[in-house]
Order: structure tokens, then C-alpha cells, then sequence
């Protein structure tokens, strides 16, 4: 993250003694990216964060993905997708994913186990319900609309409210953060972006638990390993950086907005390796006496489109079987655009009540077990009004 922040009990310089009250060392440990050379943070841990006494390698099946082929738009519903009592780690489902990101769908009802994920940062958006996320780091809470981001090899467990949460969730080959446009040299937010520090929560103290023969399931690069680690990874009693998680809520995004249509990146709020990520927010619509406020028709030449409707009614996609809780997927290679009559059906509109999370990957997405399962099949046809054999 773009600032630094002091939680709990550190010396006063770093890399020197900080002892305990017994007289013996607290252990050091830097969490760093890019090998040194970009944001860390320096946790002091009750424990050797190296003891393990245990490694064993675990089965790694999310199912197959397979090419959007032949190419068409397509669309899915995720409450056709079901989950029984689910956790938030290992009852992820797959909807998409290339070599950049792997994009998936839980409604978890019960605690994950503890999880690291060294192969890259994750970010969450919760539809619906609410958890505590326990971490290495301190507690965070989360609710409808917010965005978690969980950089690399965190440790951490998700914990349900009593009625459950939905997660969108997006894994990456690599680090989420802010547009780079939208901060200084010195990684401060600029006046032009669209949220800044204060929108941002970050955990305020730490979460000291003690324990012996804790078990961590770590994915990395060469798939899942389940640690049992000699003492409790969350046994840190302070830390500072630039480096921890965050939640962002999506509620706090300032629209951008023009006299005639604005493109796609005005709506963006992370970037990550090879995909962005968008948030198109409730706004006063286009001001030009003859403008146009649904999108125009486009094709999307370099990148995949994906979008995930999460409250009101988007009216670029009225009368396509869309609504809340759905995906369309818009591929690179297909032209699209508003729905037939919605072009028209906006001149004069004021105010759009509409909220929706995009991702656009570089490379082409393919689908996963939970597309298959999702799928509504008869999107592809809602610009012509008929299917093949019609």
C-alpha cells in the first residue's frame, strides 16, 4: 500500500534487539515484494516464523478450463451455483481463469482453514453477508461492497457472519494495487483519483494468539502444501510498513463524469498483472443536451471484458436476462455493446442507480467448472432476438 502504518509493539530502530519480557529475542520477519526493492513490512513475532515440523503435499484439483470456443459473449448466473456449508478457501469455485489470474465465486457459511497464498496477491468483493478475516497482521471486518486486498503469502482465515458471505474472488500471478496514475512518486493518492487514504481500513492492532502444531495450507508455485508449524503464525505483537491488507469500500468510489460518454478506465480502481479492475458506481450520467449515456458499441481488441452486476439495474443490459448476482463475459474478437433499444430508451437520462465490478484481462479468459455450471446459454442471441436453427 502507498503509506505507512505502526501497529503495536516495535523498537525503536529497526533490525536491532527487541526482547520480550523473559529477556529473549522477538523474531524479525520482513515481508517484502520484488526482491527487496519496492513495499515491506517488518513483523516481530512471538516464535520462530520458520519452525515447522511437518510438510505435506496436498492434492490441487479446481477442474479443467477450457477455451471460450467457438467465441461468443456469454453470461452466468452465480446463484445457480451451489455450496452447502462452504469455507472461503477451499470450497472456491472457478468461474475463469489464463496464466495472470484465476477468477472464482464461494458462498461461505463456515471458518477456512489457515491459508497463504505465496504465488501472488488475492483481492475479494463481497456481495452479500459479512466475515471477520483474521491475518498475520490483525483483524479486519468486511460487508456487502467492500474490496479486500490480501498481498502475498499473508496468512490468513476467513470467518463467517451468522448468515454467511459472498465472495467475488481474484487470484493473481503477482502484486494488486492502486492505478499507478492515481499516486505520486512517493505513493500518495492525487487529487484526481477517485479514493485516497481515508476510504482505506487497515487493521489497527494486533491479533496475538498463541498455539503449538498449527496447520497453514500454502499455495505456491508449484501448487498446495499443508505447513504444521511449530507456533501460531498469528503471534505478532507489532509491525510497520507500507506492506499489510486492505479493504476498500466500493460505495466510496468517485464517479467520474462528463458532458458525453466517458470510457472504461475513468471506472478503474486496481490494477494487477495483465488485468484492471473497474467499479461503475451510481452517477449523474452524461450532460450534453444529446448526448448518449449507455456505452456505444466497441470492440474490445486487446482484452477480455468481464463483468460482475452487483446492485441495481444496468441499463445497458436491459432485457438480456441480466440482473443481479450475473457475469457477461464480452471476448476479445467480439464487438458489443447495449442491448437493442437501450441506445435510445437513455437520451435524457439524468441518473444511473447501478453498480457493477469489471475485470478486463490482456489475455483471453477460459472458463471454468463454475461457468459450465452457470452458464445461461441463450445471452449470445439478445442483440438479434434468435438463436442457430431459428
Amino acid at each position: 500500500m502507498p503509506y505507512y502504518r505502526q501497529v503495536g509493539e516495535i523498537p525503536h530502530k529497526r533490525h536491532t534487539a527487541f526482547r520480550k519480557p523473559d529477556g529473549g529475542l522477538y523474531a524479525e520477519e520482513l515481508m517484502g515484494v520484488e526482491g527487496f526493492s519496492a513495499d515491506s513490512a517488518l513483523l516481530y513475532h512471538r516464535g520462530l516464523p520458520t519452525a515447522i515440523v511437518d510438510a505435506v503435499a496436498i492434492e490441487d484439483d479446481r477442474g479443467p478450463i477450457t477455451p471460450n470456443h467457438p467465441l461468443k459473449p456469454r453470461a452466468f448466473k452465480t446463484h445457480d451455483l451451489k455450496f452447502g456449508d462452504a469455507d472461503a478457501v477451499t470450497d472456491r469455485r472457478r468461474l475463469f481463469g489464463n496464466a495472470d489470474v484465476t477468477i472464482g465465486f464461494v458462498h461461505a457459511t463456515r471458518p477456512s482453514p489457515l491459508y497463504r497464498n505465496a504465488a501472488g496477491d488475492e483481492l475479494f468483493y463481497c456481495q452479500g453477508g459479512g466475515a471477520t478475516v483474521e491475518t498475520i497482521y490483525g483483524t479486519l471486518e468486511i460487508g456487502d461492497g467492500d474490496y479486500l486486498v490480501i498481498p502475498t503469502s499473508c496468512t490468513y482465515r476467513v470467518l463467517p457472519h451468522d448468515d454467511g458471505v459472498k465472495l467475488l474472488t481474484i487470484e493473481a500471478r503477482g502484486h494488486i494495487g492502486p492505478p499507478k496514475r492515481y499516486l505520486s512518486a512517493k505513493g500518495q493518492f492525487l487529487e484526481h483519483s477517485p479514493y485516497c487514504e481515508r476510504d482505506i481500513r487497515g487493521p489497527s492492532e494486533p491479533l496475538v494468539v498463541d498455539g503449538t502444531d498449527v496447520e497453514v495450507l500454502v499455495r505456491h508455485r508449484a501448487g498446495l502444501t499443508r505447513y504444521t508449524y511449530a507456533t501460531h503464525p498469528f503471534d505478532v505483537v507489532g509491525w510497520d510498513g507500507c506492506l499489510y491488507p486492505w479493504v476498500f469500500n466500493i460505495d466510496d468510489f468517485e464517479p467520474i463524469t462528463g458532458r458525453v460518454h466517458q470510457p472504461p478506465p475513468v471506472h478503474q480502481t486496481f490494477e494487477g498483472p495483465n488485468f484492471v479492475v473497474c467499479s461503475f458506481c451510481p452517477r449523474k450520467v452524461d450532460y450534453h443536451p444529446e448526448s448518449i449515456p449507455v456505452p456505444y458499441n466497441h470492440a474490445n481488441v486487446d482484452s477480455d471484458e468481464l463483468m460482475f452486476y452487483v446492485r441495481g439495474n444496468y441499463e445497458a443490459r436491459k432485457g438480456s436476462g441480466i440482473e443481479v448476482g450475473s457475469l457477461s463475459l464480452h471476448p476479445s474478437g467480439f464487438t458489443h455493446g447495449p442491448q437493442p433499444g437501450a441506445a435510445e430508451a437513455s437520451i435524457g437520462a439524468q441518473f444511473f442507480d447501478e453498480t457493477a465490478v469489471m475485470v478486463d484481462t490482456f489475455a483471453p479468459l477460459d472458463l471454468g467448472e463454475a461457468a459450465d455450471a452457470s452458464e445461461d446459454h441463450g445471452y449470445a442471441w439478445t442483440w438479434s432476438g434468435r438463436g442457430p436453427g431459428a
